[in-house]
């Protein structure tokens, strides 16, 4: 059987795929951002000697990590749709992307502070720091650069994980590869093409990181192996 690549027809929409990489970035920044914000806190709250709010925030981790992602994405669109809300696209991909990283980084963030080991903090009180202090420089800061490569290692599979939003409508890349081949009726190459952005949006995101994880954690830009 032979096949004859036709990729002109492709390459001819891509304005399409600019626009739905953009919207991948887009994406992924702002759940990276805000879902790294919510799954500190969720960590923070795991640990807390409060039970209720270390009980709210396992339960929202086990539900979150022991259901799909396509459909905490329906629930947060067309639940929401069900009861009276109308929210945007966008939004809605946005809020489940969130939603689902928040979960999974406070899991890794966890585990970076229980890493900590107990004579560092009781080092820290002989230095008279105040409780502040201790959790952001002694704890909570270590923490995250200990675990910031699985932290990167999320934040890409995230970006990748966009791709699932467009079965809410959100015009990203794979959703202007589906529209590209069906008015193209070149699927191969519609798929090879948007294969090849996602890759090149990877790279893109670890060198990102990599940087950021530098500029951040001045205690490791000796090693250059932060991820």
């Amino acid at each position: 059987m032979r096949y004859q690549f036709e990729f002109a027809d492709v390459l001819a929409q891509w304005p399409l795929f600019l626009g739905g990489a953009w919207l991948t970035i887009q994406l992924s920044a702002l759940a990276t951002v805000f879902g790294l914000v919510i799954g500190t806190l969720s960590a923070i709250g795991r640990r807390s000697g409060h039970v209720w709010i270390a009980h709210f925030c396992g339960a929202y981790v086990e539900a979150v990590r022991n259901t799909p992602l396509l459909v905490q994405i329906f629930v947060v669109y067309f639940g929401f749709a069900g009861l009276g809300w109308k929210v945007p696209i966008f939004v809605a991909a946005l809020a489940a992307l969130v939603i689902n990283l928040g979960a999974y980084t406070c899991e890794i963030v966890r585990a970076g502070m229980d890493a900590i080991h107990k004579g560092q903090i009781e080092a820290a009180e002989c230095l008279a720091l105040t409780k502040t202090q201790i959790y952001w420089h002694v704890v909570l800061v270590p923490a995250l650069e200990k675990v910031y490569p699985a932290l990167t290692s999320q934040f890409v599979l995230l970006m990748l994980a966009t791709s699932i939003t467009s079965q809410i409508g959100a015009e990203e890349l794979t959703a202007v590869a589906n529209r590209v081949q069906s008015e193209t009726y070149r699927s191969f190459e519609a798929y090879l093409v948007v294969a090849l952005l996602y890759l090149l949006l990877s790279y893109l995101a670890r060198a990102a990181f990599w940087g950021l994880g530098l500029l951040v954690f001045k205690r490791r830009r000796k090693l250059g192996t932060l991820l």
